[in-house]
């Protein structure tokens, strides 16, 4: 039952609800304007800023791919969030070198990298793309638990742009400081002995962004203990580069590589194929090259359509006006290769804007290829490029275009041409003949940035009295792909009026661009494209016109792939070689000639007719042990590797013997040396044939012709058969009695050198390829059979000088052979 309550009470205590509400207010109030008149809470020193405290007024920016804010010393990045996570690839090269250092420009490493944001800081991972599975398969989460993405830098975050979408971080550390992978690589520090970086003479030059990429360019400066220049600094000093890319969000489809069809190449290993081990996948680099979809129908009724997107060259601004319509014509020369293709106009070359059309064009934007034209005594070209490891697609490439490259060509078309072309008969060329030759090397190297590798296996397609033949040589060049290094026609001879002189885009190079970049529409990926892949290379199977043969460094094993030779058989093609060279050196003073000149350019052009001459050895020699490459797979006949035929080995050895080890008179030209050199000819020429005697006489050709013998027996040309043959040509004079001349007693003792070598040379172990690039035969020189061979061959080489030192009345031959005969001594028995 409730109880009434007396109305005053009632009043009085709304009274005192009232007054204790009011009081509170006050007091709330009291407390509000206490905390209003407190200052805010500073950021902590160090965390993250608001915007405009960490870019000032005084900011300098860059917009681009990142904005680029540079502050005092400081250099910052602001990220948008939508580039988190995107892929990026950064390619470092060192842009200007030390002396010794090689030359600027070069790729020195190359990484995906990814910008992740994470709480407080920003990361810079980097991403490989060499071990893969699909991640619906259940070996993809092995896969990622094997391939961590390394930190390489990690960044505490600066600030956020005003509306929230961009990330601030100061970039300075990771290019000011030691970071491994955007500097000099290892092996160099290694070589020079660098310690640490000296960061009091290492400094950022410059941080530009464009829309696809931004570049970085610095200078570092190492305390080594070896420099290759400059020894008394104590240090090495280069500028880096360091280019970061954008990669396409959607990658392009692959396209696999075949050994039959030379390519420049990316390669991953996944795990998750249908087979039961890891597999390597290697596909072609190449341009992204597509139909438009309004053209899909005229490109399957073999209609030629412009691509969706052509591959634009520009040339360099800084390139004299001379010889820009000849480089221009040089990269358009590649059109007809992509109309066997299916596409018209697809690379085609263009002048930059000016200066006052465009003031922010420039070639370091990803978006343009260029032809860079550089004041530099390097007598060079090359032609790198950037690609996309997931897919191989080139996103850009830079020809670097050396001003002394004409140097180069000057003294190659002298020395290959100047016996039957009158133009080549002087060290001035008129501009057109000039012109001609760097459209030939900007062709070459156009080639490269297409992603075709040097084909030096083509040259070997055409007989060589083809190469004689005017109606042949214009129509085919000197050989089929200008890939090889089949520089000018050194075999035409006088009297072959109209013969062409030097290759130009040829059939094989029409095929491997139609084989690489020719869309197959009704194929939804990489792997259903390879039939008909298949099916193209055996429609050309068999005929040397479309061989592909790589390049060979270290033991030249194929004759048939060499650089700088040319047609089927050396031992022709270097008579014809040699008979030109006779026919230059008595014109070389008269060819060299102008008043008030040195002769500095007839002493440097007898060198290249040396060096020449020299090449022409060489090609013989490598017939010698030799083993031809030629790729094929299980549904071709025939074999892969075929020894050389005896009877072309033992042509070569007595070509050699003949051209090389018989004093060559024509070579030693005292009208030359009297104006050249006060010493040193009988040095020249001995060094001439010691080069080659040594390369018979190396492990690896004489492992093969061991080897040879196991497998063919009669068939084959025996060591034993070679070291007779050798010592025949080398030695004539001990079964005639004549007198042994100064170059032939060197050319002896370095016989006799080189046998003692053998009977102590150490094994050759097998070394990486490179892809098959560096050539090498295994050899365990104390089980094989050579030691016993050698020490049988100085045996009978003994016998033979001491019944000839009676034959010979010359006192010098005589103390010649007399001290042949105790060096052999001394090496059969060092005791």
């Amino acid at each position: 039952m409730l109880r009434k309550i007396p109305l005053f009470l009632l009043g009085m205590l709304l009274i005192s609800v009232t007054s204790c509400s009011t009081a509170k207010k006050a007091s709330a109030s009291k407390k509000g304007a206490v905390a209003a008149s407190k200052p805010k809470k500073k950021p902590k020193k160090g965390g993250i800023q608001p915007y405009s405290k960490v870019i000032t007024k005084e900011a300098k920016s860059d917009e681009g791919l990142f904005t680029i804010h540079e502050v005092d010393d400081k250099y910052f990045y602001e990220i948008p969030d939508t580039l988190f996570n995107r892929e990026m690839l950064m390619v470092t090269r060192i842009a200007k070198t030390a002396s010794g250092l090689g030359f600027g420009g070069g790729k020195q490493n190359t990484q995906v990298l990814r910008w992740e944001k994470k709480k407080k800081q920003v990361l810079l991972r980097v991403v490989s793309h060499s071990v893969v599975a699909e991640d619906s398969l259940p070996v993809h989460e092995a896969v990622v638990n094997s391939n961590f993405e390394p930190i390489l830098y990690s960044f505490p975050i600066k600030a956020f742009s005003k509306d929230s979408l961009n990330t601030v971080i100061d970039v300075t550390p990771l290019f000011s400081k030691d970071v491994k992978a955007l500097g000099i690589p290892q092996f160099r520090r290694r070589q020079y002995k660098i310690s640490r970086l000296d960061a009091s003479r290492s400094y950022i030059d410059k941080l530009k962004s464009y829309p696809l990429n931004i570049e970085a360019r610095h200078v570092k400066t190492y305390n080594a203990g070896s420099p290759p220049s400059n020894g008394s600094v104590g240090s090495i000093s280069v500028e880096m580069s360091n280019s970061m890319i954008l990669l396409p969000k959607e990658p392009m489809k692959r396209r696999y590589f075949d050994e039959r069809v030379g390519w420049f190449t990316s390669s991953q290993v996944d795990y998750g194929l249908q087979a039961q081990k890891s597999k390597r996948l290697t596909f072609l680099d190449r341009w992204r090259l597509e139909v438009r979809d309004e053209d899909i129908e005229k490109f399957k009724r073999g209609e030629l359509v412009v691509p969706k997107k052509q591959i634009v060259y520009y040339v360099d601004r800084a390139t004299p006006e001379e010889w820009k319509p000849y480089i221009k014509q040089g990269i358009e020369d590649w059109q007809v290769a992509f109309e066997a293709a299916g596409f018209k106009d697809a690379i085609i070359a263009k002048d930059p804007p000016t200066v006052e059309e465009d003031p922010d064009w420039s070639p370091e934007d990803v978006r343009y290829s260029v032809v860079r034209y550089l004041a530099s005594p390097i007598p060079n070209a090359n032609g790198p490029h950037v690609s996309d490891p997931r897919s191989g697609e080139i996103l850009e490439s830079d020809i670097n275009w050396y001003h002394n490259v004409m140097s180069l060509l000057r003294n190659w078309f002298f020395i290959q041409t100047a016996a039957i072309n009158p133009d080549a008969q002087t060290l001035e060329f008129k501009n057109e003949v000039m012109g001609r030759l760097i459209r030939f090397v900007s062709a070459h190297e156009v080639g490269h940035t297409l992603g075709l590798p040097h084909n030096m296996g083509s040259s070997v397609a055409y007989p060589v009295e083809k190469l004689r033949d005017a109606a042949f040589t214009k129509k085919y060049g000197t050989a089929p792909s200008i890939m090889d290094y089949a520089r000018f026609n050194y075999v035409a001879q006088p009297g072959d009026e109209g013969v062409a002189l030097m290759p130009n885009i040829g059939p094989y190079d029409k095929y491997s661009i139609s084989w690489g970049y020719r869309p197959i529409l009704d194929a939804k990926t990489a792997t259903d494209e390879k039939k008909t892949l298949d099916k193209w290379i055996l429609e050309k199977a068999g005929d040397p016109m479309y061989r592909f043969g790589g390049q060979q460094v270290g033991d030249i094993v194929d004759p048939s792939s060499q650089t700088e030779d040319l047609g089927d058989d050396a031992m022709k093609a270097s008579a014809y070689g040699i008979a030109n060279l006779k026919r230059i050196v008595p014109n070389l003073i008269k060819w060299t000639a102008k008043d008030g000149k040195n002769y500095d350019d007839l002493d440097e052009m007898y060198g290249q007719v040396l060096g020449q001459y020299n090449r022409y050895m060489g090609h013989v020699s490598s017939n010698i042990g030799g083993v031809y490459e030629n790729f094929k797979t299980y549904d071709q006949e025939g074999a892969v590797y075929t020894h050389v035929a005896k009877a072309d080995q033992k042509r070569a050895l007595k070509f050699i013997n003949e051209e090389l080890f018989q004093t060559q008179d024509w070579l030693i030209d005292q009208n030359i040396f009297s104006k050249t050199q006060y010493s040193g000819t009988t040095d020249r020429i001995r060094g001439l044939q010691v080069r080659t005697l040594n390369k018979i006489l190396s492990l690896g050709i004489l492992a093969r012709l061991m080897e040879n013998e196991t497998l063919n027996g009669n068939d084959s040309y025996t060591i034993l058969e070679m070291m007779k043959d050798l010592r025949t040509g080398i030695w004539t004079e001990l079964r005639s009695g004549k007198t042994i001349d100064a170059y032939r007693r060197n050319l002896q003792r370095a016989h006799i050198d080189r046998l003692a070598y053998l009977m102590t040379a150490k094994s050759q172990r097998r070394s990486p390829d490179f892809g098959g690039i560096l050539k090498n035969t295994p050899h365990n020189t104390s089980q094989s059979d050579l030691r016993a061979v050698v020490r049988a061959e100085l045996n009978t080489l003994k016998r033979q000088i001491r019944n000839a030192i009676g034959r010979t009345s010359n006192t010098m031959s005589k103390i010649h052979l007399r001290d042949a005969v105790e060096r052999i001594d001394a090496i059969l028995d060092p005791k």
